[in-house]
C-alpha cells in the first residue's frame, strides 16, 4: 500500500484532484466525508454536538446545520477545541479502520485530511503514516473567486476563511509534490497525471496500527 497525504487550502480544488486520483484507480479516504457520516442524526457525535452547542445547530429537517456550526466555531477557539474533541477521536478510529482494510494491498491510497498541513507545519508527527505529501496550490485571489462563484461565499468571508488557515508558503514548505491549480481544467488533468505517476512510484508505508 502506498499512502499519500493530500492537502490544500479552501478553494484550492483539492476535491477535484482527489476525484482525479480515484478515476485513475486510487482509493480515497476523505476525512470530511467521514465527519459527515459520523454526524448523522441519532449518532453519538450528533448528540454530543447538540448537547455542547445547543439546538441552534439543528436544521429544520433534523439534520446538522453545518453553516451554523461553522459560524459558532470560526472565531471561537474554545468552541473549536470542543468540537474537535467530540469529532476527532471517532473520525480517527474510522480512518485507521479503513487503512487497516487496505493494508497489505498494492493500492495507492489518498488520505484527504484538511488539517494535515497545519500539524506537519508545526513539526508534529503525522497521525497516519504516508509515503509523501501532495499539496494543491492556488493563488489566493483565484481561490476567493472560486469560493464566491461556486460556493456562494462573500468575498469578505472567503478571505477570512483563507486567512484562518495555514499560510500558503507554510503549506508549500511541507509538500513533496505540488499541483498548481491556477490554470484550465485541461492543465489540471495534465498535472494530476504527473502527480499520479509520482505517487505510484513512492515506497510502500508500514502497515497501520489499528489500536
Amino acid at each position: 500500500m502506498i499512502t499519500i497525504g493530500l492537502t490544500g487550502g479552501i478553494g484550492s480544488g483539492k476535491s477535484t484532484v482527489s476525484a482525479g486520483f480515484v478515476r485513475r484507480g486510487a482509493a480515497l479516504i476523505d476525512a470530511d466525508a467521514i465527519v459527515r457520516e459520523q454526524q448523522v442524526p441519532s449518532s453519538p457525535v450528533f448528540g454530543q454536538m447538540v448537547e455542547r452547542f445547543g439546538s441552534g445547530i439543528v436544521a429544520s429537517d433534523g439534520t446538522l446545520d453545518r453553516g451554523a456550526v461553522a459560524d459558532l466555531v470560526f472565531s471561537d477557539s474554545e468552541a473549536l477545541a470542543d468540537l474537535n474533541a467530540i469529532t476527532h477521536p471517532p473520525v480517527g478510529r474510522e480512518i485507521r479502520r479503513r487503512l487497516g482494510e487496505l493494508a497489505g494491498t498494492d493500492r495507492l491510497v489518498v488520505l484527504d485530511i484538511p488539517l494535515l498541513g497545519e500539524g506537519l507545519a508545526k513539526g508534529q508527527q503525522p497521525r497516519y503514516p504516508t509515503s509523501g505529501i501532495l499539496v494543491v496550490d492556488t493563488p489566493i485571489d483565484l481561490a476567493v473567486r472560486r469560493l464566491v462563484d461556486a460556493r456562494g461565499f462573500s468575498a469578505h468571508d472567503a478571505r477570512a476563511r483563507i486567512a484562518a488557515q495555514l499560510p500558503r508558503d507554510e503549506r508549500l514548505a511541507i509538500a513533496d509534490w505540488v499541483i498548481d491549480n491556477s490554470g484550465s481544467v485541461d492543465e489540471l488533468e495534465i498535472a494530476v497525471d504527473a502527480a499520479f505517476a509520482w505517487a505510484s512510484a513512492l515506497p510502500h508505508v508500514p502497515e497501520p496500527n489499528n489500536q
